[in-house]
């Protein structure tokens, strides 16, 4: 079924908000054997008529999310109706609900709340649990006179969204699709290779394989690898990709870099102390994003001057002064300071020039030192250049520090 989705909402035309529902909703209907070939984004306005009038010769299946709450700008059960030929009528029982919810919840009624409970005929009210707006379903050609797709129509926050996609609009979906032939996706994500380096080194050997689809997603430090396929075109796609990509891939189920890594660290019962001078405590920051990261991570130490160095990591000033801040001795000097510090299993650190200033001839912009210090082995260290935007820098020198680190420990 030709499937497309409309994000309604100024804000997201200002930039003031990012679209949550695209990538959630593409892999929710991804096993029906569905994708979603076109998505707009329209303001809050008769350009969401507009566009509903224009799309609906041109998709079997639309989803419309946004603009369904109580203020003067949503607009978007309105804007659905006129395409429609429809008129929207109040629901009693919808409407006894919201005045029930708004009186436990103490919060005062006003009279743009009631254009909550205004309803299509003949629309499914698929029940909002974590908000005040119900979504609807209109089933294909609901008025006869005007040829139209099945039409999911969804709040606009995505914690409202989620849940009633997934409770309500799911059944719905299963009852008006023919299930395809089983389709498989698997991705796998890489670190330390760029996108180029990935495909030429998997690229043509995957794609000779009948009945494949392949794709790539580069993020900061980091490629994503798509393949889609029958189990049988998946099965020999997995064994070339691994085959020629081994170490270098870090998950096969979207987990993230410090997620494998705390994972492994809890696996082998292993702690972490982190010394970050260029990239300011990004690296401990992603580790504390992970859930139970307190049972292997013990301390951060931001040491970004010179005197930090020396005073929390007992790095000899004699030793910076000699090879300069940005340097090998220094960085392994940082690790096996946070490490002895810390009392940890491992001692992790950075130290760079992030730039767009303090680039020398020998060490450029970009320039940046990791080390990694063990208790039971001798310290490594590793230079990157990384000549690019200072945020993107840190991102990726906080990348390539974990991965020496994801790593070592697989070699434990």
């Amino acid at each position: 079924m030709r499937t497309i989705l409309i994000n309604t909402g100024t804000e997201l035309l200002l930039g003031d908000v990012q679209d949550a529902h695209l990538a959630f909703i593409a892999r929710e209907i991804f096993p029906f054997g569905l994708r979603i070939e076109e998505r707009r984004t329209v303001p809050d306005s008769d350009v969401i008529r507009r566009t509903l009038t224009e799309l609906f010769p041109h998709c079997e299946l639309l989803f419309v999310t946004g603009g369904l709450g109580p203020t003067t700008d949503d607009i978007t059960r309105e804007m659905v109706a006129e395409s429609l030929g429809l008129e929207l009528r109040q629901d009693p029982q919808l409407l006894a609900w919201l005045q029930e919810r708004l009186q436990v919840r103490g919060i005062k009624w006003t009279s743009g709340i009631a254009r909550q409970a205004d309803v299509l005929p003949g629309a499914d009210v698929l029940p909002n649990e974590k908000g005040s707006a119900p979504g609807f379903y209109l089933k294909a050609n609901i008025d006869p006179s005007i040829p139209s797709p099945h039409v999911f129509v969804l709040p606009g926050p995505p914690r409202e969204l989620q849940p009633m996609f997934r409770k309500s609009a799911m059944p719905i979906l299963k009852s008006i699709i023919d299930m395809p032939g089983q389709v498989e996706r698997r991705s796998y994500s890489i670190a330390g290779m760029g996108e180029s380096l990935v495909e030429k080194a998997i690229g043509e050997k995957v794609l000779a394989i009948l009945g494949i689809e392949l794709g790539y997603c580069a993020r900061p430090g980091e490629v994503e690898v798509r393949v889609i396929g029958d189990p049988n075109a998946i099965q020999a796609a997995d064994a070339i990709i691994r085959g020629e990509l081994g170490l270098s891939i870090f998950s096969d189920n979207d987990e993230a870099l410090e997620e494998v890594v705390v994972g492994l660290l809890k696996q082998g019962k292993q702690t972490l102390a982190t010394a970050e001078s260029c990239t300011g405590g990004l690296i401990a920051n992603q580790i504390t994003n992970v859930s139970g990261a307190s049972e292997v991570f013990l301390a951060g130490y931001i040491t970004y001057a010179n005197s930090a160095k020396s005073d929390i990591l007992n790095v000899d000033s004699k030793l910076i002064d000699k090879n300069g801040a940005v340097s090998e001795a220094v960085a392994r000097a940082m690790a096996e300071g946070a490490r002895t510090r810390a009392a940890s299993t491992f001692g992790l650190a950075t130290t760079g020039i992030a730039g767009p200033t303090g680039g020398s001839t020998e060490k450029p912009v970009g320039t940046v030192y990791f080390a990694l210090a063990s208790e039971d082995s001798e310290t490594v260290a590793r230079k990157f250049v990384f000549p690019t935007d200072r945020e993107t820098f840190k991102q990726l020198a906080a990348r390539a520090a974990l991965d020496l680190l994801r790593r070592r420990l697989l070699k434990e």
